[in-house]
């Protein structure tokens, strides 16, 4: 049995299809940068996902992998806070997504709202393939054989962990009554005294006849406390009380940070399909460069015209680095018309700059020697497959494959 982690386990990846770029860091590596001190967190590298829309092009798989590890590291991950790892060297995630396949009805994947959207957006790619089709439930897999807690998403990725959910409870539905589970149900009561037992079973009775909240969290609180129950009875009676039978695979929360919205250069999405992104390691004279080329109010022709900072993408690259007084500055010399746009540009190059000064210090070290890279991710694995190693233990033996 998966003993159950000291902190609440965070789990997240991201394909590796090129150099990261700001809009990753302020969409997501942020925020996973401070979750890291918080949580347990694992964050690994999707290489198989990426297959899924790439599989003609493997080549932009492989080198991408390892530079975008680099950028992680150089937006402050810490491989000694967290655990970094490759999805593909770690064949568990495929035995669970094999299993979980099982039970998954076909109409489950076919709704997930970025099945038909990719398709269509991705007209230039054949999409019509099992990987492309099954690869939420590759997806739940890759979050339940870690047993996480949480998956930091953001709302349009809100579909793919609800799916997620939904796996895990048909397979604890399926699989997660033993055979000889009330006798089990019983010894563990016993441990807890007449008394205690009685209470508990008075709670769950009012908590199944009306979904009282206080008593599940009265009676769970109880549970977790008491010193004379071993884990696996803890996950029993859980699962007893809730009338559900054992918890083999937790269902995650998608745990839905802010996370700043940080556009392209010409006020659409930032993607490097869309040629307006600044990476994040990008070269000084390059970053400036593509900042003073930004375009902003179509209107604004003249520097003496009035301009309206809301119709400018500019101005939304000042809503994510700039503060209260410079953003003020801007709206009101804008609107004015008492300055340029090229002036108005300049604190958000000195501020573009200035965050990127630290990164581009933690990543040299890696550029300079690769294998320190390979090695992190080596001994990140390692670590990693060891918890998905422990999670398909009780997979198999609620499946009845252990024999």
């Amino acid at each position: 049995m998966t003993s159950t982690p000291s902190k609440q386990r965070v789990l997240s990846g991201m394909r590796p299809t090129g150099q990261l770029h700001l809009g990753h860091y302020h969409g997501a590596l942020k925020n996973w940068v401070r979750l890291q001190s918080e949580m347990e967190c694992f964050f690994f590298v999707a290489d198989w996902h990426a297959l899924t829309t790439h599989y003609e092009h493997r080549e932009v798989v492989e080198k991408s992998v390892y530079e975008m590890v680099i950028d992680w590291l150089a937006a402050g991950l810490d491989p000694e806070q967290c655990t970094l790892f490759l999805q593909s060297r770690i064949p568990e995630h495929a035995e669970l997504f094999t299993l979980l396949a099982m039970g998954t009805p076909l109409g489950w994947l076919e709704r997930v709202p970025t099945y038909k959207d990719q398709q269509a957006k991705l007209k230039d790619k054949d999409l019509s393939t099992y990987g492309f089709l099954g690869y939420p439930l590759l997806q739940a897999a890759d979050i339940l054989i870690y047993k996480a807690h949480f998956v930091p998403v953001g709302e349009d990725q809100a579909s793919h962990i609800e799916l997620t959910r939904e796996a895990a409870r048909r397979f604890n539905h399926l699989y997660g009554r033993e055979v000889n589970f009330d006798e089990l149900v019983a010894a563990s009561l016993n441990k807890l005294g007449k008394d205690s037992a009685k209470r508990l079973e008075k709670s769950r009775k009012k908590f199944q006849e009306t979904g009282d909240a206080a008593a599940l969290e009265g009676a769970m609180g109880f549970v977790q406390t008491h010193a004379e129950l071993s884990e696996a009875e803890k996950e029993r009676l859980q699962g007893w009380f809730k009338g559900t039978g054992r918890s083999v695979l937790v269902e995650p929360q998608a745990l839905l940070t802010e996370a700043s919205r940080l556009p392209g250069l010409d006020g659409d999405k930032m993607s490097k399909s869309y040629g307006n992104t600044i990476a994040i390691r990008e070269e000084r004279n390059s970053v400036e460069q593509k900042i003073k080329r930004m375009p902003t109010d179509p209107a604004r022709i003249k520097v003496s015209d009035p301009g309206n900072p809301d119709a400018c993408p500019v101005w939304q690259f000042h809503k994510v680095y700039s503060n209260a007084d410079t953003c003020a500055w801007v709206r009101d010399g804008c609107s004015k018309a008492s300055f340029g746009c090229l002036t108005c540009k300049q604190p958000l190059i000195d501020a573009v700059l200035t965050e990127q000064a630290p990164m581009l210090a933690r990543a040299q070290p890696y550029v300079d020697n690769p294998q320190r890279v390979r090695d992190i991710m080596h001994a990140g694995t390692d670590r990693a497959r060891q918890v998905a190693r422990e999670t398909m233990a009780d997979v198999r033996d609620a499946m009845g494959l252990n024999y």
